[in-house]
């Protein structure tokens, strides 16, 4: 039978969650996660803030979308996604096109060169984050991947958020 899984402050106000095979630090797991994170992003190299590559991504993975859309995916104010598309347009990421369905409207599509950019970042992040693996022994190795699944579900999308689509 499965032991109550629970959450409860340390004493240095960590939270712990209990499970069957010990504790999870969750803030060291936090902190953790975070700075691979960081270590992965790229983003730098493409001249590319994280919300200008995120709204990137978002374009890429949704289409071209109207730049209504593209602001209430993102969470941004139209003011702040106008100066951010500008930005993108300006280096050859995105372009705008005329909406089929409203001549007065123009959505957002990601160009060739916008793309090949966020492709060639993913594929430094995977190499880079294929040498880090090498640090690691055998035995963290197979810890990890059996980590994997878990981890792949706390980063599924929440259905809820409009980001998600």
């Amino acid at each position: 039978m499965a032991r109550e899984t629970t959450i409860s402050p340390s004493a240095a106000g960590e939270s712990l969650m209990d499970t069957e095979s010990g504790v999870i630090d969750v803030t060291r797991l936090r902190v953790a996660i975070a700075r691979l994170s960081r270590r992965l992003r790229r983003h730098e190299l493409a001249g590319l803030t994280p919300t200008q590559l995120a709204a990137l991504s978002t374009v890429e993975r949704s289409g071209p979308l109207r730049l209504g859309d593209l602001a209430a995916a993102e969470g941004i104010a139209p003011s702040t996604l106008t100066r951010l598309v500008a930005v993108l347009e300006e280096l050859g990421y995105v372009q705008r096109c005329a909406d089929p369905k409203d001549a007065r409207a123009s959505t957002l599509a990601i160009t060739d060169l916008g793309h090949d950019t966020l492709e060639r970042l993913r594929a430094e992040g995977t190499a880079l984050l294929t040498q880090s693996l090498l640090l690691l022994t055998e035995e963290q190795r197979a810890a990890l991947a059996a980590a994997v699944p878990a981890l792949e579900v706390l980063a599924d999308p929440d259905p809820a958020d409009p980001r998600a689509r």
